[in-house]
């Protein structure tokens, strides 16, 4: 199998590392950690009324996850800006 060599942040690297089971290879490990589906595998499979509306679910989840996140730091005293 042929391999390619690839630049990640160091803190990814860690994030892997820290992921990766004793008997794997890091090839193994990103392939594990990404298996699944994703979103990209939906393209083409919406008209552009369900792809917009799928887009503004997740736009209004991950704003409220962020509001969220910061009452809850509001609420610690941690200012956020």
């Amino acid at each position: 199998m042929a391999t390619k060599s690839v630049r990640i942040d160091e803190d990814l690297y860690r994030r892997i590392e820290a992921h990766k089971r004793d008997d794997e290879t890091f090839s193994e490990a990103i392939d594990r950690l990404i298996d699944g589906w994703s979103l990209l595998d939906l393209a083409d499979t919406l008209d552009p009324a369900e792809a917009d509306a799928h887009r503004e679910a997740i736009d209004a989840s991950e704003a409220a996850g962020t509001e969220a996140v910061e009452e809850r730091l509001e609420r610690q005293g941690i200012d956020i800006e």
